[in-house]
């Protein structure tokens, strides 16, 4: 008897102390969220900002290559530039329109390595000339939400380089 006294007096000396000290913490999580929450929100915040310039980023360099891939088809599209433009922006159509910029460019070299001014006597006889493309994206992406110490506007640029076929 004396045992299950002393065991039930341990019990209520125990939940006594735990209740007490759940008085002395009741309001403590509370603190710690409001305390934490603006920096885990500003930290979310960054990171989908990131995630969306980057995806922004994919999108400019796809938009190079499928300019330079639409031009390098055969020396004909190689000199249609609206064609090339038109091609890299279909590519990129998450991009808001007129926000991707593209430019293209050619240049020459033969075939066995040496320099040309895509000329067919700067090449030495039995060498061809060979038309090398390169199409060059740009665009600016401005951040949904501006925060401190991030850039206002971000400028992406993109390239690719191919062989226009003959």
């Amino acid at each position: 008897m004396q045992i299950s006294r002393a065991r039930n007096r341990n019990r209520e000396h125990s939940v006594l102390h735990l209740c007490d000290r759940i008085k002395e913490e009741k309001g403590q999580a509370l603190v710690e969220l409001a305390l934490t929450l603006p920096a885990l929100v500003l930290l979310l915040v960054a990171a989908a900002e990131f995630a969306r310039v980057s995806y922004a980023s994919i999108e400019v360099s796809n938009a190079a290559m499928a300019g330079v891939q639409y031009g390098a088809q055969s020396p004909i599209e190689a000199a249609d530039t609206a064609g090339i433009q038109a091609a890299a922006q279909n590519d990129a159509p998450d991009l808001a329109s007129g926000l991707l910029i593209a430019t293209a460019s050619k240049s020459c070299i033969c075939s066995d390595g040496s320099a040309s001014t895509c000329l067919s006597t700067d090449c030495s006889p039995g060498v061809s000339i060979e038309t090398i493309l390169t199409v060059k994206t740009q665009a600016t992406v401005d951040p949904l939400i501006h925060l401190p110490g991030i850039p206002s506007t971000f400028t992406l640029r993109g390239q690719a380089v191919q062989k226009v076929l003959q």
